[in-house]
């Protein structure tokens, strides 16, 4: 398996195989990262400027998968960060406004985040790294590929003693759940609403 500059384990073969999409990518098929940060590498820049900025591993937008001539280990600005959309592996980083109920999940047992709101306390889920490659051979690219997704702690740290996979079939951790369902508890506890009549009733 993959491993970190460490020497712990990553817990997959292949990152690229959780890729959704790139993060620089626009929903027309042009690559952001050569319209805004073209001066990081003209080269590159001015190639995709040739091509209307299409990117060259999207491809076709129209298409349902990428048809450009690269894979996305070839392009030297690559990164899937799965923040901001549901990829190939699963992962949604949106959270909802009221800082509750979020509809992020671990991408080994499926544990949803739950996230109070005002709260200091460590979240459920972790950004966790399946990337420490060098970049290609296609220009000045960045060191590495950012490939990452989200762990619950408990499958984090499985994953990083070595003998966990992020694709295995896993239950969350029991420990994981009592956690989750403490927080829904308390979650339900504030989001409920007791008039100033009702209140001064029960009092009395």
């Amino acid at each position: 398996m993959e491993k970190t500059p460490s020497g712990t384990s990553v817990g997959v073969d292949d990152p690229y195989e959780f890729v959704g999409r790139c993060d620089h990518l626009t929903d027309e098929g042009r690559c952001r990262f050569a319209v805004e940060q073209g001066d990081r590498d003209p080269g590159f820049a001015d190639a995709r400027s040739a091509e209307e900025f299409r990117c060259p591993v999207a491809g076709d937008p129209d298409e349902d998968e990428a048809s450009g001539p690269w894979e996305w280990d070839e392009c030297p600005h690559f990164r899937c960060r799965n923040r901001d959309r549901r990829g190939v592996s699963g992962v949604n980083a949106s959270d909802s406004a009221s800082g509750g109920t979020a509809s992020r999940e671990c991408a080994r047992c499926g544990l949803e985040e739950r996230r109070m709101a005002h709260s200091e306390e460590r979240p459920l889920l972790e950004e966790h790294h399946l990337s420490y490659r060098s970049g290609s051979t296609h220009g000045d690219g960045d060191p590495s590929h950012e490939i990452t997704v989200y762990l619950c702690r408990w499958c984090h740290a499985k994953v990083h003693d070595s003998w966990a996979r992020v694709d295995d079939d896993a239950n969350p951790d029991p420990e994981a759940i009592a956690e989750q369902e403490s927080r829904r508890a308390r979650e339900q506890d504030e989001l409920g609403f007791e008039s100033a009549a009702d209140r001064f009733d029960r009092e009395e």
